[in-house]
C-alpha cells in the first residue's frame, strides 16, 4: 500500500512538471522574429526540448544565446516559430498535428494591431479561430494567433494537437485590402451618374444640377435637423469638388483650418460610408459635445497617422454608435491605415 501511494506521489510530481513546462504556449516577440519560451525541466537534453517543439536544438540554442555545453534545470530557452514549425495557412506534415499557440490581449489592442504583429494574419481569421469579434476583446484574453506543427510520435504536445484547423480567411496582405476594394467602387458610381445625361440632355441636365445644390444646402444649414429625424442613418456627404488647387491628401483637404483650442479626448472610432475624401481629400466626421463645422485631428497611434475632419453633426443614436468617440468617412479611415470596425484613436479639437 505504501508502495502504491509512493508511485502516485512521484507520477503526480511528474505530471505537474510536466504542466508546468508546457502548458502556456504563449507567443513572444513580433513578426517576423516569433518565439516561445521554454523553463528546461529535469533530465530534458537539447535534442529532447527540440522534439517537443519540432525545432532544431541549434536554433533554440542561438535564439537563446546560449552555448549548446550549457543546460540547467529552471534555465529560460527561446523557441523560434518559423515556417518549419508554426502555421497559419493550415498546411503541415501528415505526421503533424496542430497545438495552438496564444497572444494575450493588452490594454487598449485591437485586432487590427494583433494581426501586425503576427505575421498579418488576416483579422477574419483570428475571428473564426477565436470566436469572437473584434468589439468583445478584453484585456488579458487568451487569442490563438497560429498553430505549432508537432510529430505525433515524437512531441509530448501532440496529445493535445488536432489534424485540421478552420482555413484561413484569403486575402491579399493582410487586414489591409477593404479600403482599396471599396474605393474603386465609388469612383465608378459617376461615370454611371453622368452617362444618362450624355443620351437625355435635354431631361436630366436639370435634374443632375438640381441634385447637387438641394445636397449643398442641406450640408450647409439643414444637418443637424436631418440627424434629429434620421435617427440609426449617418448623414449623407457629396462629393464635392476641391476648392483652389488642392493636390495631395496628407491629413485631408480641413488641415489649414484646424485651430485646435487645447481640448482632447480618445476613445474608439468607428467608419461611415461616404463618397466624399477618395479624390479630395475633403474628410468628415460624427462626435458629441462637438460644434458642427469644427475641424478635428485625429490620430491612430497603431500606424502614427493623422487627418484632419469637419464635424458633420452627432453620433446617430443607434446601436453601432454605442462605445463609440467618434465616426470617421471611410476616406479618412483608409488614410489613417484603419480597416477594421472599431479602432482606437485619440481627438483634439
Amino acid at each position: 500500500m505504501l508502495k502504491f501511494k509512493g508511485v502516485l506521489i512521484i507520477a503526480f510530481l511528474l505530471f505537474t512538471q510536466f504542466v508546468w513546462s508546457q502548458s502556456d504556449l504563449s507567443v513572444q516577440g513580433t513578426s517576423p522574429d516569433l518565439y516561445l519560451l521554454h523553463t528546461v525541466q529535469p533530465k530534458e537534453t537539447w535534442y529532447s526540448i527540440g522534439r517537443i517543439y519540432n525545432a532544431s536544438a541549434k536554433e533554440i540554442s542561438t535564439l537563446s544565446g546560449v552555448t549548446m555545453d550549457k543546460l540547467n534545470i529552471g534555465q529560460q530557452l527561446k523557441v523560434p516559430l518559423s515556417g518549419h514549425n508554426f502555421s497559419q495557412d493550415g498546411k503541415k506534415g501528415a505526421d503533424e498535428v496542430f497545438v495552438p499557440v496564444y497572444h494575450i490581449v493588452g490594454e487598449k489592442e485591437w485586432m487590427y494591431r494583433i494581426s501586425q504583429n503576427h505575421n498579418k494574419i488576416p483579422v477574419e481569421t483570428l475571428e473564426k479561430w477565436n470566436g469572437v469579434t473584434n468589439d468583445h476583446l478584453q484585456a488579458g484574453m487568451k487569442l490563438i494567433v497560429g498553430y505549432l506543427k508537432v510529430k505525433t510520435t515524437q512531441s509530448s504536445l501532440a496529445a493535445s494537437g488536432v489534424k485540421k484547423i478552420i482555413t484561413p480567411v484569403a486575402t491579399t496582405g493582410g487586414t489591409a485590402t477593404k479600403p482599396a476594394t471599396e474605393q474603386p467602387v465609388v469612383k465608378t458610381e459617376k461615370p454611371a451618374e453622368t452617362k444618362p445625361a450624355e443620351t437625355k440632355p435635354a431631361e436630366t441636365k436639370p435634374a443632375e444640377t438640381k441634385a447637387p445644390d438641394v445636397k449643398k444646402e442641406e450640408l450647409k444649414k439643414e444637418e443637424p435637423k436631418k440627424e434629429d429625424n434620421k435617427i440609426g442613418t449617418p448623414p449623407p456627404v457629396v462629393d464635392e469638388k476641391p476648392e483652389g488647387s488642392y493636390t495631395g491628401y496628407k491629413g485631408g483637404y480641413f488641415r489649414s483650418g484646424y485651430n485646435g483650442s487645447g481640448k482632447s479626448t480618445a476613445g474608439n472610432a468607428g467608419i461611415f460610408r461616404s463618397t466624399s475624401g477618395w479624390k479630395d481629400g475633403k474628410y468628415y466626421a460624427l462626435m458629441n459635445n462637438v460644434a458642427v463645422g469644427t475641424i478635428v485631428k485625429i490620430t491612430y497611434t497603431s500606424t502614427n497617422k493623422s487627418v484632419f475632419a469637419k464635424v458633420l453633426g452627432q453620433l446617430p443614436d443607434m446601436r453601432e454608435s454605442v462605445g463609440l468617440t467618434v465616426r470617421l468617412s471611410d476616406a479618412a479611415a483608409a488614410e489613417l491605415g484603419a480597416e477594421m470596425g472599431k479602432f482606437y484613436v485619440d481627438v483634439a479639437y
